[in-house]
């Protein structure tokens, strides 16, 4: 069982939207875009313990914090899940409220013309439509809200109030236990981690008690009647026996107490099993000490990594496959090495998972179609697709996953030839704003562009439609090519938002070129007793201009690319803006100056595939 469409409305930041999901899910977009919203949403949905949080929703769950009209009249949260790839249990359990679903255009065939003839046809599946409405209740004066079977509309079956059936509007409630047959998980980020390994309802220590087996009752029983019979008692203690004795004896001059010492008492808790689900800590003796202590009180990675370990248990207790797991941002204190391992087990064991993640070592493990890039603007409009397949070819994702995850994230691109180019840009950047007002220049780090290296000469042009398929403003620089570009290179380069053609071949010929001969020397003589200066001659004062440009030019192409950075440290030389290339401060200002005229809340990135984008 798997998500495959979510529609939002009323909720949070979303006024309305959808988001279309085609198995495991990589959901990824700037801050406050709406990527908690989604999994929030998904529990309010699918959540077993997530409807008996009181209130359910509360004034701030609203869209803009509206729960009134201006009549005064209830505004609704309504989130739609529909729900694909049913188990044979879920087709027995769920019987009279399935819809034939079109896969292929991601919608009920009910709801077309005709739609009865078209149920057989190819890609025409089962599907269970879901709905949560929340509202307020003026009566009560509460918020109100359940999640409900959206098909067929009718009678309710043994609603326990008149309230929510009115919510309802005549639904079926999708109860706890049906909740729990499609086995969604929610993970949220380490702010909460406390909870998730407690022993609260919900948690996922919670989760492997009840998916353990039976006992449950049983267990909190004999947990309960422990507490109350420890020996000796907490009261025996000398200390709190004084003071138990002293209560006694002044409470017996104004209440009738039973006989006996036993009339007052110290206990461990309340003695109920919310009270010790809110008490009870796992504690761990980690290496190199042997002290057991509150697993909070462990390293930050450590307590991810325990979250991990649960995670596999529940993995196995679920049967695998059967989990829909929603996690948010797993790489928060945890080294790239396990960011990438948790990342491959939820998607090897996890029937469907939904991640959401600012780490390119996390992005880099899903495949394009994999991934959908969220966007909303100021209405608070919400869409969400899959990557479009013809955006980033398979082989170019594969063979640079690590930069096109970098990209993926970015508000932009800076498309260069090789990695002596990619190396100097963020040091003439440094350059300009060490010298440049920050209202004029803003470092490419801070504004969020990235340098993607093509990998040689002639590569810019191919990248320049896949960036722009991508919906990211996209800049390219290459090197004065040897023979005139090719139709194809040209019509690609037109997709940039901008592109620089260097007046010179090769990057070293145009630094020298453009740079003033005092920065040059400065260079050559910090570079001259570096343990990995080439074989050249090394600078002499006395040297006049043009020797000491040719010799720059050797030094530099000897020491081509980012392993030895001479190009940026020639650029690093720069004492003043001034100084540096024009070319190179043309291209970094005019990225600034793009960067600029698009609020930072509206250029998350909008990979839809063409076809999707008028929804």
């Amino acid at each position: 069982m798997r998500v495959r469409r979510l529609k939002i409305t009323h909720f949070r930041g979303v006024a309305e939207g959808s988001v279309d999901f085609t198995g495991h899910t990589l959901l990824v977009g700037g801050n406050n875009i709406g990527k908690s919203t989604i999994c929030e949403a998904l529990d309010l949905v699918l959540g077993p313990e997530r409807l008996f949080r009181r209130p359910v929703v509360d004034e701030h769950d609203f869209h803009c914090g509206r729960y009134l009209d201006k009549d005064g009249n209830p505004i609704e949260i309504r989130i739609e899940a529909t729900l694909i790839d049913l188990s044979d249990e879920a087709h027995r359990r769920f019987r009279g409220h399935a819809r034939r679903w079109d896969d292929k255009k991601c919608s009920f065939v009910d709801e077309e013309p005709e739609g009865v003839d078209k149920a057989d046809n190819d890609g025409v599946i089962w599907a269970l439509p879901l709905i949560f409405i929340g509202r307020y209740d003026k009566d009560e004066d509460d918020f109100i809200g359940n999640t409900f079977f959206d098909h067929p509309t009718g009678e309710a079956d043994a609603l326990d109030d008149e309230l929510e059936n009115k919510l309802g509007s005549g639904r079926v409630p999708f109860t706890r236990a049906h909740k729990r047959l499609c086995g969604f998980v929610f993970l949220r980020t380490l702010r909460t981690g406390s909870r998730a390994l407690s022993l609260q309802r919900g948690s996922l220590l919670d989760s492997v008690l009840r998916l353990g087996g039976s006992g449950s009752v049983e267990m909190w029983q004999d947990t309960l009647g422990r507490l109350q019979a420890l020996d000796p008692a907490i009261g025996d203690i000398a200390q709190l026996k004084q003071i138990r004795d002293e209560i006694r004896a002044r409470m017996g001059r104004f209440v009738n107490l039973a006989d006996g010492d036993e009339s007052t008492g110290f206990f461990a808790s309340d003695l109920t099993r919310e009270h010790v689900r809110e008490v009870v800590r796992l504690f761990i003796a980690a290496q190199p000490g042997k002290h057991l202590v509150p697993f909070a009180r462990l390293g930050t990675g450590s307590i991810n990594l325990l979250v991990f370990a649960l995670l596999t248990f529940i993995a196995e207790l679920k049967d695998r496959q059967s989990v829909i797991f929603a996690m948010e941002e797993p790489e928060i204190a945890l080294p790239p090495h396990t960011q990438r391992r948790v990342t491959r087990f939820v998607l090897a064991e996890m029937g469907q998972s939904i991640v959401t993640s600012h780490s390119p070592y996390v992005i880099e493990q899903f495949e394009p179609t994999q991934i959908v890039i969220l966007d909303r603007d100021h209405d608070g409009q919400l869409t969400g697709k899959p990557i479009d397949q013809t955006a980033i070819k398979p082989k170019s994702f594969r063979v640079e996953r690590r930069q096109f995850a970098e990209a993926i994230l970015s508000r932009a691109v800076l498309v260069v030839e090789g990695s002596t180019e990619a190396s100097l840009f963020p040091v003439a950047s440094t350059v300009l704003e060490e010298n440049l007002p920050s209202d004029d220049y803003m470092h490419l780090d801070l504004a969020g562009v990235t340098i993607f290296n093509a990998g040689g000469d002639g590569a810019v042009p191919r990248y320049g439609a896949t960036f722009s398929a991508l919906g990211k403003l996209s800049f390219g620089f290459y090197d004065k090519p040897n023979s005139p570009l090719t139709d194809d290179a040209v019509k690609n380069l037109a997709n940039y938002t901008q592109y620089w053609e260097s007046p010179k071949k090769g990057i070293e010929a145009l630094l020298l070129d453009e740079m003033p001969i005092v920065v040059v020397r400065r260079f050559l003589e910090a570079v001259k007793d570096r343990s990995d200066y080439p074989g050249e001659p090394k600078y002499q004062e006395a040297m006049d201009e043009p020797t000491a440009l040719s010799l720059a030019l050797k030094v530099l192409k000897a020491r081509k690319g980012d392993a030895y950075g001479y190009a940026a440290l020639l650029v690093g030389h720069c004492a003043t803006a001034e100084e540096l290339p024009k070319t190179i401060r043309e291209i970094l200002t005019t990225i600034h100056d793009k960067l600029q005229a698009v609020p930072e809340d509206l250029d998350a990135p909008s990979l839809l595939a063409p076809e999707a984008s008028a929804e």
